[in-house]
């Protein structure tokens, strides 16, 4: 079992892809800062500050970067500063054993899926999809705080059984704000919606689906079991993109394994002049398979955000709209 975070404990962070120290320095510093005000000791990864044009830096120095605070005894939790496009390039080069050997809190959300499903696949332990540093802790009032007490309540205070994940009031993808403000955000009133009703119980698989994409099938994605709770979410995609992508879920047999599917709120999605939200374009691939849909939940790429633990066992009652822990996560 791994210890529940506390103020005081060290975070370290690391960049499996984008350079965004670099190129987001402004909202890395204010999302650093955050976290610092809030009592942790923030460890930059070798990479911090570094940029290779597309990415932080090469295969083995990003996969080095991560092996490195894994082996750190000190640090409690490692926490992505933010995707990208090519964490599955490290995968080859990660130090599994030291992470069975000294378990940590790691999470991050996005492209760092293939990270956290890769550390669960070869080790059994848990990983947390997630805020990461700079888009979840460089973004502004009120919904950095709603994602912090969100991250607080299940890092720092899991105390009780079950756990409902709460709806938030309201929630956004407006783009403004990235580096400094410059306006308010527009928020909208939120709503989880019942795509095909039922409930399941069963281990929370899934990520960001995209990234999926570029390592599925491998011995590094956790395989599929009957029952699973799957969890997928997608940014910036067009419908066809996700039709795609829904496809190879169906093509690798999944949707004939799960028990049901929580499906993240897409931000800034183009429908293609379609009127298909990702719920219709998902329903024609799981075509008869009759298990309960959610969508629109806000474990995802807009703000605020939840955190959920990959092969955990949860609770989702599609009819209720509800999403319930229902073992201890850490």
């Amino acid at each position: 079992m791994l210890d529940q975070l506390k103020p005081g404990d060290k975070i370290g962070i690391f960049s499996p892809s984008s350079p965004s120290t670099v190129t987001d320095y402004k909202r890395y510093q204010r999302a650093k800062l955050f976290l610092e005000n809030k009592g942790f000791i923030i460890i930059e990864g070798n990479l911090t500050g570094q940029a290779e044009i597309y990415r932080s830096g090469s295969l083995k120095e990003r996969a080095e970067e991560l092996n490195d605070l894994l082996l750190d005894p000190e640090i409690k939790m490692i926490m992505s500063t933010i995707g990208g496009t090519n964490s599955n390039s490290i995968l080859p080069y990660r130090n599994y054993e030291a992470f069975r050997n000294n378990p940590k809190l790691v999470v991050g959300y996005s492209d760092v899926t293939a990270v956290l499903l890769a550390l669960y696949a070869k080790t059994g332990i848990p990983t947390y999809y997630g805020p990461a540093l700079i888009p979840s802790f460089g973004e502004l009032e009120p919904l950095v705080d709603d994602t912090y007490n969100y991250f607080y309540n299940y890092f720092m205070n899991n105390n009780h059984l079950p756990y409902e994940v709460p709806i938030p009031k309201y929630w956004s993808d407006e783009p403004v704000n990235w580096l400094e403000k410059t306006d308010d955000k527009t928020l909208y009133q939120n709503e989880w919606v019942t795509v095909q009703g039922g409930s399941a119980e069963g281990r929370l698989v899934g990520g960001n689906l995209n990234e999926m994409y570029g390592f599925i099938g491998t011995s590094y994605f956790p395989e599929i079991e009957y029952g699973d709770i799957l969890l997928i979410e997608d940014s910036m995609k067009n419908a066809s993109t996700v039709e795609k992508n829904f496809a190879m879920l169906k093509l690798h047999g999944i949707f004939d394994k799960v028990g049901g599917i929580i499906l993240g709120k897409h931000e800034r999605y183009d429908d293609l002049g379609t009127g298909k939200q990702p719920a219709d374009i998902l329903m024609e691939q799981v075509d008869v398979n009759d298990i309960p849909i959610l969508a629109e939940f806000d474990t995802c790429h807009t703000h605020p955000m939840h955190p959920l633990a990959i092969g955990k066992k949860v609770k989702l009652d599609a009819n209720n709209k509800q999403v319930l822990c229902l073992e201890k996560w850490l």
